[in-house]
């Protein structure tokens, strides 16, 4: 179940935010946690965005990392 958000942070927003970042905006990596994602916006729902835009994402240890190009993911060891 999803947290109630801050009165100042909606679910569009915090989405808005992590994609407009300066290393997102520059097609590198972000990483979020699981939990925060669950929490503010929903597992289904970010990974919808992050699929519509193209990008690939992985899921280690708790965290999502996000790699903000559409380059193929390759893991090497």
């Amino acid at each position: 179940m999803l947290q109630p958000l801050p009165d100042h942070l909606s679910p569009d927003r915090w989405i808005a935010q992590i994609f407009s970042a300066r290393t997102a905006a520059e097609g590198g990596i972000v990483r979020r946690r699981v939990s925060d994602v669950e929490r503010l916006v929903g597992r289904e729902r970010f990974l919808r965005e992050i699929a519509r835009r193209g990008f690939r994402a992985v899921e280690n240890g708790g965290h999502i990392v996000i790699f903000c190009n559409a380059e193929p993911v390759r893991i090497v060891v």
